[in-house]
């Protein structure tokens, strides 16, 4: 590998191990064995790095999420999918944990950082299409505007969840005790496919 792609991979140990507010200069150029240059003249600044490292962690993260929910009941009842997907973010939380604390604190960086809010901002723009075209395909809702708000509610509790995970992984909601809260937020105990495009958009 060369310099870029050597400090690219150091970043992403580092976001994992130190995060993305602790992890400095020095420690991606000794984790890279390559030098403060080298930082400059690929990315223009440490951030830069840094934030394409994390963006890459994040796409990576994202399709871990959706193989590991296509993998579970890929065309089963739209509820018991729902379920599925929010089991795999719960699984995929354990697996992504360093990149999930500095994705969070990338997060609270973002408001000072102009650049870095329009990095988090087209991660989640591509999120929404990524993610309402699995429920297209998983659920029967047609690409569209239905989609990409189940999509975004989707982001929503996935980023809820994320959080509370975090704190407290063992009070975490699970896939099957959001499935039923989502049913009583709809007075019902059954949804049909087609019902639940109807109902939650």
């Amino acid at each position: 590998m060369g310099h870029r792609e050597d400090l690219l991979a150091a970043a992403r140990r580092c976001l994992e191990k130190r995060g993305y507010a602790r992890t400095t200069a020095r420690d991606l150029v000794a984790d890279s064995g390559t030098n403060l240059a080298s930082i400059g003249y690929h990315f223009g600044s440490k951030e830069a790095l840094l934030n394409e490292a994390l963006g890459a962690s994040f796409q990576e993260w994202a399709e871990r999420v959706r193989s590991l929910a296509l993998a579970i009941e890929p065309d089963g009842d739209p509820m018991t999918t729902l379920a599925a997907s929010w089991e795999a973010m719960l699984a995929s939380f354990a697996e992504y944990r360093g990149l999930a604390v500095a994705f969070t604190e990338a997060l609270a960086q973002a408001e000072r950082q102009p650049e870095l809010r329009a990095q988090l901002a087209a991660i989640y723009e591509q999120s929404r299409a990524t993610v309402a075209t699995m429920i297209s395909e998983t659920i029967g809702v047609p690409e569209g505007p239905q989609a990409r708000a189940l999509a975004s509610l989707q982001i929503v509790i996935c980023d809820g969840l994320l959080v509370q995970w975090l704190l407290d992984p063992d009070a975490a909601p699970t896939g099957a005790e959001l499935t039923e809260a989502l049913l009583l937020a709809l007075g019902r105990d059954r949804t049909s496919r087609s019902e639940l495009g109807r109902r939650l958009v």
